[in-house]
């Protein structure tokens, strides 16, 4: 278990309440204030690339923030400074060990993030379990000459317990059955300013094979619901973080075309639109209207 760095209000003492089948608008560290030790099932999600963070003559410096083939997001920069991206990631990866069981974690080798995950890999190497290669099946052309084409991904499987072994305490697929290199296809773009998105296949097979019914899946990088989505057709309950308003309405159409279920986005104290904490809750496809929060405690038992 890991227990350096972590706040005082992490402590077991302190009752925390989440709401499931939600969708938190507000950074992933606030909302994993409100989450008890081990309570996930299962987490799954792909942060943003840092694009925007370029090398030019040996030295990192920020693109020309324009829109361009390489412009995966709207309304957010992508482009930290590597050690500010490095830390951000590296405390989010140290709650996410704090609140879950397991950890699939997907990156991409670009300039603007590969020395912060290759030294995050170093730092968190007693909780790296396994390590899965998504195929993408093709690349697009390198941006730059002399640079490789870039046709997988990597998933990075993290366990809290017992990640010396390569064996999974809690699957579904039987001996020889499932390697680690997955072929799936792009991720369909559901929205014009978000065009990396997660493969709905990609989900489905990681909760196939690592989850069950009524498990709780996280995302604390939802952008367009892909996770909701596949985890609701699933029957697992879901929790989203997302700091885009954008994508937290594009992610809420898309989930309730899955299953009629009470939807919500939560507000951080910054956001709320007004004194009184609200969410938005989507009565018809085409109509938001304001709801006061009702806050259910937790009451799914856990391992010690």
């Amino acid at each position: 278990m890991i227990h350096s760095g972590l706040r005082a209000e992490n402590s077991s003492l302190q009752k925390k309440v989440i709401d499931l089948n939600t969708i938190y608008y507000e950074s992933c560290l606030e909302t994993m204030k409100r989450i008890e030790d081990n309570y996930i099932d299962l987490v799954i999600t792909s942060p943003p690339y840092n694009m925007n963070l370029r090398i030019r003559n040996g030295q990192y410096c920020s693109r020309q923030i324009v829109k361009e083939f390489s412009t995966k997001y709207s309304g957010f920069d992508d482009n930290l400074p590597i050690e500010e991206f490095y830390n951000l990631h590296s405390n989010i990866l140290e709650e996410l060990l704090r609140v879950s069981k397991i950890i699939f974690y997907n990156i991409q080798i670009v300039p603007g993030s590969k020395r912060a995950f290759f030294k995050m890999i170093g730092k968190y190497s007693d909780y790296l379990k396994d390590i899965i290669v998504w195929d993408k099946g093709f690349a697009q052309p390198a941006m730059a000459s002399n640079v490789l084409n870039r046709q997988s991904e990597l998933i990075l499987v993290f366990e809290r317990e017992n990640a010396i072994s390569r064996q999974f305490s809690k699957c579904n697929f039987k001996r020889g059955t499932l390697d680690d290199i997955w072929k799936i296809g792009r991720g369909k773009k559901v929205d014009k300013n978000h065009s990396a998105v997660f493969p709905e296949k990609l989900v489905q097979t990681v909760l196939t094979n690592f989850t069950n019914e009524n498990d709780i899946v996280y995302d604390p990088f939802m952008g367009t619901g892909t996770t909701g989505f596949v985890a609701s057709r699933m029957n697992r309950k879901w929790i989203g973080s997302e700091i885009n308003a954008e994508y937290c309405k594009t992610a809420l159409k898309r989930i309730k075309s899955s299953e009629e279920l009470f939807l919500s986005v939560e507000y951080d104290n910054e956001t709320k639109p007004n004194n009184e904490q609200q969410m938005l809750i989507f009565d018809k496809p085409s109509k938001i209207k304001y709801g006061k929060t009702k806050q259910v405690k937790k009451n799914k038992k856990r391992s010690a």
